[in-house]
């Protein structure tokens, strides 16, 4: 049941549950009209302390076509918070005229720590380098559209996997799916954190290797889950200067992946995927933003209770 429940992170939903998430979403696709007004008499408020484009707006659009209505914030200059409310106080008026709280805040802990005080279910946006569940749900049901299914794939994610909340839970997710195998491409500043190698996929058995160049492993993955070099999350503007243009992918680099590989990206790039690679069928990022809305259509709709 997941009716009142807070969305905090990949974790708080079980594999059942994001099979769930993930099967509605896909009844959605096929015939949205009949859920076009599930959340009528809903509200969804937007509390976003750091600036984004696709999750806000793709938060504001599913709860626009599930029928419910918006409002909130896109920038926390706006609010009370300039004048010293906390966190606690602002989300404890928020939740007393809404129904959920889609939030996202460059600090880590945020959304837990507005989730002790919401009587309303809080889904996490977005927090610091931590976790960002709406849109691992996103990359699966991708994944599952695109690729048939969660398990047996050979998952190769690449760019900045340090700072990347986006991989830290994909990598999470997709562990707890049969078959799964990683590999991991970075520069060494930018390694995974051990946290994911050492804490969870070493004691599962889960088979992954890290490398620094892509050609090296890219004949060989179904899944290409690129990233940017995140200059927000870099406190020496040097050392994000020196990293930011590892990694590239281009036609060239595209020649050598297998003709059934995806790519994925959560956007927004920069310029590690050159558009030339926009037009390869493989390219799949801009698909992954349209099942963006989808999936959280249905986690809103299951959060709200109203199916």
């Amino acid at each position: 049941m997941l009716k009142g429940r807070h969305v905090i992170e990949p974790g708080d939903l079980s594999v059942g549950e994001i099979n769930e998430i993930c099967s509605l979403a896909e009844q959605i696709i096929v015939d949205p009209v009949s859920f076009q007004d599930v959340c009528r008499g809903k509200i969804l408020a937007t509390l976003f302390f750091e600036p984004s484009t696709r999750t806000r707006l793709s938060f504001e659009a599913a709860m626009l076509h599930l029928g419910g209505t918006v409002e909130g914030f896109a920038d926390a200059s706006y609010t009370s918070s300039t004048k010293g409310e906390t966190l606690a106080d602002t989300i404890r008026v928020v939740s007393s005229y809404v129904d959920v709280i889609a939030m996202r805040s460059p600090k880590e802990g945020a959304a837990l720590l507005a989730s002790h005080y919401s009587p309303v279910p809080v889904i996490n946006a977005g927090d610091g380098g931590h976790s960002h569940p709406t849109q691992t749900l996103t990359d699966m049901l991708t994944i599952r559209q695109l690729r048939g299914g969660l398990e047996r794939h050979s998952i190769c994610f690449c760019g900045d996997l340090k700072f990347g909340r986006t991989v830290h839970s994909l990598a999470k997710a997709m562990s707890r799916y049969p078959g799964n195998e990683f590999i991991f491409v970075s520069p060494s500043e930018l390694k995974v954190p051990e946290y994911i190698t050492k804490d969870i996929l070493e004691p599962a058995g889960i088979k992954y290797k890290e490398v620094e160049r892509l050609e090296d492993v890219i004949g060989d993955i179904d899944i290409l889950y690129m990233t940017r070099v995140q200059k927000e999350r870099f406190f020496n503007e040097q050392d994000y200067i020196r990293l930011k243009d590892s990694y590239i992918l281009d036609r060239e680099k595209m020649k050598m992946a297998r003709k059934d590989m995806i790519v994925l990206h959560p956007l927004p790039r920069v310029n590690e995927i050159a558009p030339e690679v926009d037009d390869d069928p493989r390219a799949a990022y801009f698909k992954q933003v349209r099942y963006g809305m989808f999936a959280r259509m249905a986690l809103i709709a299951k959060l709200t209770g109203s199916l």
